[in-house]
């Protein structure tokens, strides 16, 4: 049951976390916030996942609690995720993401390894996470969650007009804002869906023919051209008919390297970035207004080959985030640290325009450690 909203109150010093599906790390940013208005931004810090790691956390995806290699997966997420958390001090409470292994909001709900419980022990500060489970149970997707910070940012930006983040992650969500509303529940403020397949399937294809983690700078696809059968082919699929509020798991488009394995490399690589702008540019037709402004965070923002492709493709200005003086490395860090004071509080952390819920839901659980706090000093 969701608390009403009561006065103001004093900014808290909370730490997020993120794991990514693109499965390269753990980022970690202090945010001060009272789940409504930011304050300030604090220190960040990053702890990559090693190659062994990250091939552990590959062979799990798609696995269910109590299937082979999901323990494997979940020693690795907390290990990592708790030498990154220990690194900063006079933390009050933190937003644990986990590790989404598989998210079937239809089917069999969504599944992020990783225990708030153990977190909360270790770190001594209590620990919010499983996030998404609430928001399935009442019919929602579970995603994208980040919108209602997006929101919190929109305002801490000062914008004046409707203006969308774009999230080009594993998989690329967007978030249309209008900052005028008085807050993110309410009808009009937001629209949030995933757009599509965004670095995950152009990482598949570097790893899967060079060894490496991803197309730095956008190089190989700059060699090559895009494709347009297979290009035809990737938007045919019945997900971009679908209206939003909607949802993808990093596989659900797991044939797209399959659809350009007879080209080249470069035009493989190319083909699959342009896939990923096309689905952005089918997701903007959705927007209620034109947005005055597309900041793009996440991995993809530093592929100028995508970059370019939306800017071309699309009428209104496309920037990193960092032209908004925001951090596109750890803005989805920084949305769990808002999240979690968001539930401290009682507040929503989604909604029907959101994540399609029925009704505007605070997720995530709330684990207090039994000893005296260590990491708040």
């Amino acid at each position: 049951m969701l608390k009403p909203r009561g006065r103001k109150q004093d900014p808290v010093r909370a730490l997020g976390t993120m794991s990514g599906t693109s499965l390269d790390g753990v980022d970690a940013a202090v945010v001060e916030t009272d789940g409504e208005t930011i304050f300030g931004f604090g220190e960040t810090a990053y702890r990559e996942y090693r190659p062994d790691e990250r091939a552990v956390l590959a062979a799990a995806l798609g696995r269910w609690p109590g299937e082979p290699g999901v323990e494997a997966a979940t020693e690795i997420v907390e290990r990592a995720h708790l030498e990154v958390m220990n690194r900063f001090q006079g933390i009050e409470i933190a937003g644990f993401h986990g590790q989404t292994l598989a998210h079937e909001p239809r089917g069999r709900g969504t599944h992020q390894v990783g225990d708030g419980d153990a977190l909360a022990e270790a770190l001594g500060v209590p620990v919010v996470w499983d996030f998404r489970s609430a928001d399935v149970h009442l019919g929602g997707e579970g995603a994208p969650l980040a919108p209602f910070f997006h929101f919190a940012c929109a305002r801490w930006i000062g914008a004046e007009k409707p203006l969308c983040f774009m999230n080009l992650g594993g998989v690329g969500n967007l978030t249309w804002i209008d900052p005028r509303i008085a807050a993110p529940e309410i009808e009009g403020a937001l629209l949030a869906f995933d757009t599509g397949p965004a670095n995950a399937p152009i990482n598949d294809l570097m790893q899967a023919r060079f060894g490496k983690v991803y197309d730095r700078d956008g190089a190989l696809a700059a060699q090559g051209d895009v494709v347009d059968g297979a290009l035809e082919l990737f938007l045919d699929d019945p997900y971009f008919s679908r209206m939003p509020p909607k949802s993808l798991d990093r596989n659900a488009f797991g044939d797209m390297v399959g659809l350009v394995r007879e080209l080249s490399d470069a035009d493989a690589a190319a083909t699959l970035t342009g896939m990923c702008a096309a689905s952005v540019l089918r997701g903007m037709e959705h927007c209620p207004s034109a947005p005055e402004r597309l900041l793009v965070t996440g991995g993809g923002r530093k592929n100028p080959v995508l970059m370019e492709m939306l800017e071309v493709a699309l009428d209104c200005p496309v920037q990193p985030v960092e032209a908004a003086g925001l951090d596109g490395d750890m803005l989805e860090a920084q949305a769990f640290a808002h999240l979690a004071v968001r539930v401290r509080r009682g507040l929503p952390t989604s909604c029907p325009t959101t994540t399609g819920v029925r009704m505007s839901v605070g997720g995530g659980k709330v684990s207090r450690p039994s000893s005296q706090p260590r990491i708040a000093g």
